[in-house]
């Protein structure tokens, strides 16, 4: 008995909870509206960030990337990088000299520009960094985090410049 009457309670408070949740704003994060339609990269094919940029932009159904130099004319915009770096710094020694810490970095930077030459994005670094500590003991493992690092870093660069791209309202 107990058990039917919070299915009936149950049934008849969730459209309540949903009007509550549409009343307040809440909606899922959509795909991005961006002013342009072709976009040529100059990132390599081979390129993990050139990769995940493309099918994160491709994915949209509202852009196509090019990335054969051949075929520049057909594009609206072109993403020039201007940088695509990865470093690794020692940040710590232990008392006999051998390492602690190290941390990642990675600096990303590009503009946004018409064929024309308009720069509709100037030249923007995107810089961000990981500490990592690390144990002779556990070589392989810690090449393991920095890869899974180095990709996470690389997720959100890729999320970053995605945002920027969509708030370029006119070319």
């Amino acid at each position: 008995m107990q058990r039917r009457a919070f299915l009936v309670f149950a049934a008849s408070s969730a459209p309540l909870a949903l009007a509550s949740l549409s009343g307040c704003g809440f909606a899922l994060r959509k795909a991005p509206n961006f002013a342009f339609t072709t976009l040529y990269s100059g990132l390599a094919e081979s390129s993990p960030l050139g990769v995940e940029l493309r099918r994160s932009l491709e994915s949209t159904g509202k852009v196509k990337v090019i990335t054969d130099a051949r075929r520049l004319s057909e594009a609206q915009v072109i993403l020039d990088v201007l940088q695509d770096q990865r470093e690794k710094v020692v940040l710590s020694l232990n008392s006999s000299g051998q390492v602690r810490e190290f941390q990642l970095r990675l600096r990303f930077t590009f503009r946004l520009r018409t064929l024309a030459g308009k720069e509709l994005i100037p030249a923007t670094e995107i810089a961000l960094q990981r500490d990592i500590s690390f144990n002779e003991s556990a070589v392989l493992a810690k090449e393991a985090e920095e890869t899974l690092l180095y990709r996470d870093m690389q997720s959100d660069v890729v999320q970053q410049i995605m945002r920027r791209l969509a708030a370029v309202k006119d070319i």
